[in-house]
């Protein structure tokens, strides 16, 4: 108890207490109205698929992200030119395109032209105008059994590394990492005055 001859404390803190109470009692209506929207949207943009344009496989920014895999924002001009996709036809054929980004290893090029690849394999391109088909336009047998693709489409997968067992040997018991890791530092640190004495020594026998 608190000394002295005070107060006895009662604050009233709690009285409009029902101005701070949130409901969502629209939560059920949102729910079919959003259902509802998508609904015409997929109507709206028949035969094209309903999660949007194709997008690259990008690795996140910064070294806290950087081993993540996401979808980026479009894929680059170097890499619709290795799929042979010219870059005013890939907005029209469902193909984001991102002309700002570079490709900074071979690896997530190679990634990216083959899901182009694969995206093109699929595709099934319908005619501007019913009955009048140009050249790159699907046959008509393939524009028959083509139906809209709901959901994500061609959706980016996380491989999971591997890992192999190995028993462990005497010899790998007898390996002292520690000591190998010093000697390897001091030959990387001496490599440069050991070149210059082999050199002063070749130098001397020609003489």
């Amino acid at each position: 108890m608190v000394k002295h001859n005070n107060v006895v404390p009662n604050g009233h803190f709690k009285k409009h207490w029902q101005n701070y109470v949130k409901t969502w009692f629209n939560q059920p209506a949102r729910k079919q109205r959003r259902r509802i929207a998508r609904q015409k949207k997929a109507v709206k943009i028949f035969p094209r698929p309903t999660a949007g344009p194709l997008r690259p496989i990008v690795h996140g920014q910064t070294l806290k992200y950087n081993m993540k895999l996401r979808a980026g924002r479009g894929f680059s001009l170097e890499e619709l030119k290795a799929a042979g996709i010219p870059k005013k036809l890939a907005p029209t054929i469902g193909i984001a395109v991102d002309h700002r980004r570079k490709n900074r290893s071979l690896e997530g090029l190679q990634t990216n032209v083959q899901r182009l690849k694969t995206y093109k394999a699929k595709l099934v391109v319908f005619p501007r105008r019913p009955k009048k088909f140009k050249g790159g336009d699907s046959s008509a047998e393939e524009l028959a059994t083509a139906t809209q693709v709901n959901g994500e489409f061609m959706p980016i997968t996380h491989e999971k590394p591997t890992v192999e067992m190995v028993r462990i040997t005497d010899e790998m018991k007898a390996f002292k990492a520690y000591d190998k890791l010093r000697v390897e530092r001091m030959n990387q640190r001496q490599l440069g005055p050991r070149l210059k004495k082999a050199a002063e020594a070749e130098k001397d026998e020609k003489k």
